[in-house]
């Protein structure tokens, strides 16, 4: 099968002919139809985040089962499926406290890396996937149906921007019914940061990006209102929006450090910021922690929107069929693997919301 190959950190991927191993007892085969580009995949192939080459990436997968393990049960040879990276035991500690993308387990496929080519050389399956390949083989933890008339470009979104921005809102913070949001990057994860805001009923959602274009998009997927941070008044703004006291909850889906940086300022007393995209693993951030104690003030983290795939995927496929959540529209062009380097490189300038690789 073709795989695109990342042998240099920084530089174009490459297109190689690879091999998977066989499926061991609880492993399943996919054969991709379509694989969405996430940031995070561009933030390893950069090298920002380090990690062992050669590599394949990719892990916004969907396609259809072509083998399983003799262990597997819930699923069989022609079920269409979303492949995530949330690979789980259900058995360690943080399983069982429902924090899945935390697991501990430990995975055949983690210490055996199922990639190879003719002449024997492993490969990386990086974040659990290594999905940018016409084949993937994963646990089957990380799967979850997909209905069977669903166009499989938009079923490979809800493997991990979707439901990290979505999550991030509905699992990681306590956002309610009437409060004040505000979502900092109106990318792929923050437009679904909004929808969930949206749907939590907040009584506004302030979208605030850079470019005009992601801001006019952000409020047509649910922010009552778009600003760009760099307004000399963006505080001023955002306290007459919010009735003079700032947001209850402030999403930072960017791994800028000048956003993350500047979130504090739009918090309320007792007010919580949230850490949803991933920064590089040198940046580090500055606050007021006198403030912040005085007011009772927040900063967490979360990690894929502490996301349960069982739960969020089947519910969120139900909204987008009763129309309810926007899925299609967040995708910006399907490319083949042959294009990828050109894929990436629209996500990378922000040009692209969700590119898709398209396989036949």
């Amino acid at each position: 099968m073709k795989a695109a190959v990342c042998r240099e950190f920084g530089k174009p991927l490459v297109i190689e002919e690879v091999s998977l191993a066989k499926p061991n007892h609880n492993d399943v085969r996919v054969k991709l139809k379509a694989c969405s580009i996430c940031h995070s995949d561009l933030s390893f192939a950069d090298g920002i985040w380090g990690g062992q080459l050669p590599a394949v990436y990719g892990h916004e997968g969907a396609g259809i089962i072509q083998e399983v393990g003799s262990g597997v049960k819930d699923y069989a040879v022609g079920d269409h499926v979303i492949v995530t990276l949330i690979r789980h035991c259900g058995d360690c500690h943080y399983c069982g406290d429902d924090v899945e993308v935390l697991c501990e387990g430990e995975f055949d496929l983690s210490q055996n890396p199922p990639i190879t080519n003719a002449s024997g050389e492993t490969f990386e399956q990086a974040m659990n996937c290594g999905a940018f390949a016409e084949e993937v083989l994963v646990h089957e933890s990380q799967l979850q149906k997909a209905p069977i008339d669903m166009p499989f470009d938009v079923a490979s979104l809800l493997a991990c921007g979707v439901i990290t921005g979505y999550g991030a809102v509905a699992h990681a913070s306590d956002l309610r019914q009437g409060q004040h949001a505000v979502v900092i990057g109106c990318g792929g994860v923050g437009l679904n940061s909004i929808q969930g805001a949206s749907l939590k009923g907040a009584s506004s959602v302030i979208a605030m990006d850079l470019e005009a274009e992601k801001r006019e998009l952000a409020l047509k997927f649910g922010a009552t209102h778009a600003i760009d941070p760099r307004d000399s008044d963006v505080i001023d703004q955002v306290m007459s929006i919010t009735g003079g006291r700032g947001a209850d909850c402030v999403f930072v889906t960017v791994g800028a450090k000048t956003a993350i940086d500047s979130a504090q300022n739009f918090i309320t007393k007792n007010g919580t910021v949230v850490i949803v995209g991933m920064p590089s693993s040198d940046t580090r951030g500055d606050y007021d922690p006198g403030t912040m104690a005085a007011w009772g003030q927040k900063i967490i983290g979360t990690k894929m929107g502490n996301s349960v795939i069982a739960v969020d995927i089947p519910e969120l496929l139900e909204r987008y069929a009763k129309g309810e959540y926007k899925l299609d529209e967040l995708i910006s062009g399907r490319f083949k693997l042959e294009d990828i380097n050109r894929a990436l490189d629209e996500v990378r300038s922000g040009k692209a919301i969700k590119n898709v690789i398209v396989f036949d």
